[in-house]
């Protein structure tokens, strides 16, 4: 590869990951539940983008490669023995909790449930309904058949309205009280 090619391949690598960054940290996050961990998935995952860089031939497929091997990643991450492991602590640590402008407080509660989803139900959810993507796209994402996403996500939004709270409800009124 020479310099000339080099130079083009960073530069529209950068441009990518300048428009692109956030919306993918944001979707780790919802994948991970944690802003650190979310940074390290999304790290090693755009480290092996670029090693693939010239391999993508589709630069409107880029977002979905990526997001595959985010997921990828998070599952190879909750598969590993050492981090099932806890440890115990006499303090917690204090931690300065990231919130959008935009948020007034429910987006957190809300998150909390879905959090409780177990990974592959939460890595559903978050293609499906954040990602807005359809059920083949899931599917291809995650690389499980539609009928799995389908029989995730029926489950998932089960679980989830068995466990949110009532004051999150759609059809709350504050008069249920």
């Amino acid at each position: 590869m020479s310099r000339r090619d080099s130079a083009l391949r960073d530069a529209e690598f950068t441009e990518y990951l300048s428009v692109r960054q956030p919306a993918l940290l944001r979707t780790a996050y919802l994948l991970t539940g944690d802003r650190h961990q979310a940074e390290d998935v999304l790290q090693t995952s755009l480290a092996k983008l670029y090693l693939a860089w010239d391999k993508v031939h589709d630069r409107n497929a880029v977002d979905a490669y990526v997001r595959r091997i985010m997921v990828n990643e998070n599952n190879s991450l909750w598969r590993r023995g050492w981090k099932k492991r806890e440890y115990a602590a006499e303090e917690l640590p204090a931690g300065d909790p990231h919130h959008d402008a935009y948020d007034d407080g429910t987006n957190d509660e809300l998150w909390r449930v879905v959090q409780s989803l177990p990974p592959k139900a939460r890595a559903v959810v978050v293609l499906r309904y954040y990602e807005q993507m359809s059920e083949a796209e899931t599917a291809d994402a995650l690389g499980i058949s539609i009928g799995t996403v389908k029989s995730q996500c029926s489950r998932a939004l089960s679980a989830l309205r068995e466990r949110v709270p009532a004051e999150l409800h759609p059809r709350y009124s504050g008069e249920d009280l």
